[in-house]
């Protein structure tokens, strides 16, 4: 387990004499979700760090990180030493849903904060809430209901698909298939393949066999790009199949070129090419994380950690971690990235979604300029409704 070179701002105000907050970043620095979270999740917190200015406000931080390799037990045991052993206070972006269940669990014995950006199970608002957890940027329900219910208008009502065979493929495709079915659509099949497969081929065929019109990729980060161009290789959009990319990130089509990505629709909710503010991150970002432009979960690692230190400023006091998600919960969020939004009684952040399609090669300015949007999803609609998650904090 790597521990990454820490921040320290130093600097003690008036109003928190002596206080000092530690931030881990759990991530995944060495496989398929390196790229989408990894090392630019850190790089991400760091600079939210920096924007709050958190040295002039009395607060001494410091950000910490390893890699949980996608396991749940390395997770859970890195969680265990940071609240127990190292002092750390909050636990931010865990992509893998296996992974930030076991974390959130941690997180509520513990009474600390978990702040999740990179999975994406709806069930960290629904059965398996916390008051001690919030899940920041996206969730499968959400993707479901932006990229499914727009693949079925399109015509597409027969889907089968290619999942991920963990919680949150397993999540996705839960979430995508009530979706379809909600629209007259129908699912004819599926099949779950291990985390991290190198070689689609079989289950591509069982796809390609099924006649579905649509193939619902219940996957992300390298899966998805390695399927992907399985797909172009076995001429599955050629031969009239869809491919619905359920998760996708902005690395995903750097990675597959707009030649083998063009026409991907897609739910996301940031995007770096939106507005000058996005533009001013990114190009700071860029510059620390090896050129590569910033994905939704790295901002919502910027945003989340952003909060949580105007929370704690606010509290002058970090030591009960679910006081300090009430208060997160009270405030309204309002950053650069994601704008202004709120915070729900289940621990779902609110703002809105984006449907967005891959351009044409001849359509691209230049490097990273990918996306064309389709439609914004209000942030009131772009969310499972509160009354239907289950969540037992919600009354």
């Amino acid at each position: 387990m790597t521990l990454a070179a820490a921040l320290v701002l130093g600097g003690i105000g008036p109003a928190l004499a002596d206080q000092s907050v530690k931030i881990g970043v759990l991530t995944d620095m060495s496989s398929l979700y390196s790229d989408l979270a990894g090392a630019g999740s850190v790089v991400a917190a760091k600079l939210a760090v920096e924007d709050f200015e958190a040295a002039g406000k009395g607060l001494k931080v410091e950000v910490i990180s390893a890699d949980h390799q996608n396991k749940a037990d390395i997770g859970s045991a890195v969680a265990r030493q940071w609240y127990d052993q190292d002092g750390v206070d909050m636990i931010v972006d865990v992509p893998n849903s296996g992974v930030a269940l076991a974390v959130s669990q941690i997180t509520r014995d513990k009474n600390k904060v978990f702040l999740d950006s990179g999975a994406g199970s709806s069930d960290l608002t629904g059965k398996s809430c916390s008051p001690n957890t919030i899940h920041w940027t996206y969730d499968t329900w959400a993707l479901a209901n932006g990229t499914g219910s727009a693949v079925v208008a399109s015509g597409g009502n027969s889907w089968f698909f290619l999942t991920a065979d963990y919680k949150f493929g397993h999540d996705l495709e839960r979430d995508t298939s009530a979706v379809v079915t909600a629209r007259g659509g129908k699912v004819l099949g599926g099949v779950a393949f291990p985390l991290n497969t190198p070689d689609f081929s079989s289950f591509l065929l069982q796809a390609q066999s099924s006649g579905a019109k649509v193939i619902g990729l219940a996957m992300a980060g390298g899966d998805f790009s390695n399927t992907v161009k399985q797909a172009a290789e076995f001429g599955i959009v050629e031969g009239g199949q869809r491919l619905a990319g359920m998760l996708v990130f902005i690395t995903d089509i750097h990675a597959l070129g707009l030649q083998a990505a063009q026409g991907l629709q897609f739910t996301e909710s940031f995007y770096w090419d939106t507005n000058d503010q996005t533009r001013a991150f990114t190009k700071r970002f860029a510059e620390a994380n090896r050129g590569i432009h910033p994905t939704m979960v790295h901002a919502g690692v910027y945003s989340a950690v952003l909060h949580y230190l105007k929370a704690v400023a606010a509290l002058q006091d970090k030591s009960d971690g679910a006081r300090v998600v009430a208060k997160m919960k009270e405030l309204p969020t309002d950053d650069p990235l994601f704008g202004k939004g709120s915070i729900r009684a289940d621990g779902r952040k609110i703002h809105p979604l984006y449907l967005y399609e891959v351009k044409k090669p001849s359509d691209s300015k230049g490097p990273w300029d990918y996306y064309k949007l389709v439609e914004t999803i209000p942030a009131d609609q772009a969310f499972r409704p509160l009354a239907q998650g289950g969540c037992p904090l919600v009354k």
